[in-house]
């Protein structure tokens, strides 16, 4: 695959691998994913818009620079206290896995983030991974990122990212830490034509996490508990799906891991509410209510890959992954697609009993 390396959401050419319940591969534009679809789906999309998650600044014991990238919370509304991946000097322009690291941290030592100021309340099973504590008000805590921080950005992109380049044309609140790329594919021209043919548009709001700390250790830790919110609106559309037979079209992974969180909390249905997902999903995953997922091209080893595995098992796969090669897909947030459906033997067999949505 070759490295998308424009900050265009929506490139003229982009294209969409398409596997089928029986895995049969094709391609086609991105731009007809509409076509994909049927009338009685339901396609669910994240409208998390993204935080300006990178803020750089100075570790005050050593007087080194750093830059911290938060990395969760434990609630969608929590502005004082997160957890986050901690680098040594340096940017974006240098690749994650060759960053240098930052200082010892230890609990007590103060961060100064440009007008921001924050103390390392405890590390978090690693000694880059902390827990943050900011000073201040939440309106001056909001100040502080929108005026220091940046986007989460990698070495693939070689110019600073501004931040209306990582929200989605849905984007509502500011809670995801990078953004929720697979829905760059929607637009509102795109929607319309959905309405048009009936078939049924939601959203969750899920504070999507990091995809890569550059750190081994700490990358098979990922994805971190993440918050998320499905409002009643949403929960309802699944509902009658469910027994209408329709499919749930799942727009990226934090939709697939937000519905199955909730459906393996409450039998099978999917409640309205909010919740913190801490599950992994994987090749001994079975889905209970995603049918399909548009997803970006995922490299493997990546958490994102890993729960690709939950709908197609390897052999389909290995072949998904000669085709995007052969045909020079392109990979990161600003890449092409794939379109999984969910084989039949990754179903789970949950009773459903009656839950209010």
């Amino acid at each position: 695959m070759i490295a998308a390396n424009l900050p265009v959401q929506r490139p003229s050419n982009a294209k969409v691998l398409i596997v089928d319940r029986r895995g049969h591969i094709k391609h086609q534009a991105r731009s007809e994913f509409v076509n994909l679809l049927r009338r009685s789906d339901v396609v669910v999309a994240n409208d998390a818009a993204t935080l300006p998650a990178s803020l750089f600044g100075q570790h005050s014991r050593t007087g080194r620079q750093i830059e911290v990238r938060l990395a969760g919370r434990d609630s969608l509304d929590e502005v004082g206290q997160f957890s986050a991946v901690v680098f040594g000097e340096g940017d974006f322009r240098t690749r994650t896995e060759s960053r240098l690291k930052p200082p010892a941290l230890i609990p007590g030592d103060r961060l100064e983030l440009g007008r921001l100021r924050a103390t390392v309340a405890r590390l978090l099973n690693h000694p880059r991974l902390i827990l943050l504590q900011f000073e201040g008000s939440p309106q001056e805590i909001w100040e502080g990122l929108a005026r220091h921080g940046r986007p989460v950005q990698y070495a693939h992109l070689p110019t600073p990212l501004a931040i209306w380049e990582t929200w989605t044309s849905i984007a509502g609140p500011p809670v995801a830490f990078e953004p929720p790329s697979a829905g760059f594919v929607l637009d509102w021209s795109m929607l319309a034509s959905m309405s048009a043919r009936k078939i049924r548009f939601g959203t969750i709001t899920h504070a999507a996490g990091l995809s890569s700390t550059g750190d081994p250790e700490l990358d098979a830790l990922l994805p971190f508990a993440e918050p998320y919110r499905i409002p009643r609106s949403t929960a309802l559309m699944i509902k009658q799906a469910q027994a209408s037979h329709g499919r749930i079209i799942a727009i990226g992974t934090t939709v697939v891991r937000a519905l199955e969180h909730t459906a393996a909390m409450f039998g099978g249905v999917v409640p309205s509410g909010e919740r913190l997902a801490t599950q992994r999903l994987g090749a001994s995953s079975k889905l209970c209510i995603v049918d399909a997922i548009l997803s970006g091209t995922h490299e493997r080893g990546t958490s994102h890959y890993e729960l690709l595995r939950a709908f197609v098992d390897d052999e389909i796969l290995g072949r998904i992954d000669q085709e995007l090669n052969a045909r020079d897909y392109r990979t990161h947030e600003f890449g092409d697609s794939v379109f999984l459906e969910r084989a039949a033997n990754r179903t789970c067999h949950s009773a459903q009993p009656s839950v209010a949505a």
